[in-house]
C-alpha cells in the first residue's frame, strides 16, 4: 500500500514545477550560499529534492550537489532539468528513512517538506533527522524547512492554503488539525501531468519550535537557530511568528 507522499509525487513532475510555493528557488539558495560562506569545496546533499531545484540552481553556481528523493518520476523531471542546462547532477532515489551516509556532506537540506515532516510516524520523521545528521562531517550544517506548529493554534490553515493557490494548483478539502499529535490531515485534490485526477488523503506533522531545537539537541548539534521561513527570501533577520506557516532551522554539528 502506497502512502500519499508517494502517490502524490507520481507523475507530477511538470505540475510540481508550477506550484507557487516552489517559485523561490534563487532566494533560497542565496540564503545558502551565504551560510556556507560561498565555499564552492562544501558537498552538499538535498533530501527530497523533488525535481532537483535547489540542486540544479546550487550545481550553477559550483556546488557539488547530491539530490536524493523517493518518487522516479520527480527524479526523472529533475534529470530532464539538469541534461537541458548541460549540468552533470548525481539525483538518486533513496528512501530518507533508510540512507546509509555516513561524515560524506558538509551542508544537508531539506526545504519545502522534502520528506520532513511528511511522515506517518514521529519516529519515522526523527529516523529521517537522524540519518540526515550521519551524513554530515563534524562541524557540518543542516538547514531545513518545515511546518510551524504555532500556525495552526492561531489560523485556519484551510483558508491559507486556499488564499495561497492558483488555478491549476493542488487544492485542498476536509482540513482537520488534532491538538493531541499536531497532525494535519486533509485531504488533497491535484490533476497530475497526464490530466489523471487525484484525490488523496493526506497526513502532515506540525512541529513546536521547542520540540525541533529538543531532536536536533538529542542528535548532538551544539546550535540551533529557528526563524520564520518566507518564500525565496529566508533570512537570519526573520524572527519566527504565529504569522509563519513554515519555519526555517539552521543547526551546526
Amino acid at each position: 500500500m502506497k502512502q500519499w507522499y508517494e502517490e502524490l509525487f507520481e507523475n507530477y513532475g511538470m505540475k510540481y514545477d508550477r506550484e507557487n510555493f516552489v517559485q523561490g528557488t534563487i532566494g533560497e539558495c542565496d540564503f545558502i550560499e551565504n551560510e556556507i560562506n560561498y565555499n564552492k569545496t562544501t558537498r552538499i546533499l538535498d533530501i527530497g529534492c523533488g525535481t532537483g531545484r535547489h540542486s540544479i540552481e546550487l550545481s550553477k553556481r559550483g556546488y557539488t550537489v547530491i539530490g536524493i528523493d523517493l518518487s522516479e518520476s520527480q527524479l526523472k523531471r529533475a534529470k530532464e532539468k539538469a541534461s537541458e542546462q548541460n549540468l552533470s547532477i548525481d539525483f538518486e532515489k533513496h528512501d530518507a528513512r533508510k540512507l546509509t551516509f555516513l561524515n560524506e556532506f558538509d551542508l544537508v537540506i531539506m526545504l519545502c517538506e522534502g520528506a520532513f515532516p511528511l511522515m506517518e510516524t514521529d519516529e519515522m520523521n526523527f529516523q529521517i533527522l537522524r540519518n540526515a545528521t550521519n551524513a554530515l562531517k563534524p562541524k557540518g550544517k543542516l538547514i531545513f524547512t518545515t511546518l510551524n506548529g504555532l500556525f495552526p493554534l492561531f489560523h485556519s490553515v484551510k483558508e491559507f492554503l486556499a488564499s495561497a493557490t492558483k488555478e491549476g494548483n493542488a487544492t485542498y478539502s476536509n482540513n482537520s488539525f488534532d491538538l493531541m499529535t499536531f497532525r494535519e490531515r486533509n485531504i488533497i485534490h491535484i490533476e497530475d501531468d497526464f490530466g489523471n485526477k487525484k484525490e488523496l488523503e493526506c497526513n502532515e506533522r506540525y512541529y513546536v519550535p521547542s520540540e525541533i531545537t529538543w531532536l536536533l539537541k538529542t542528535l548532538n548539534f551544539k546550535t540551533v537557530d529557528i526563524f520564520g521561513a518566507k518564500l525565496g527570501a529566508f533570512s537570519r533577520n526573520d524572527k519566527l511568528t504565529t504569522e509563519d506557516y513554515e519555519m526555517l532551522v539552521i543547526a551546526e554539528k
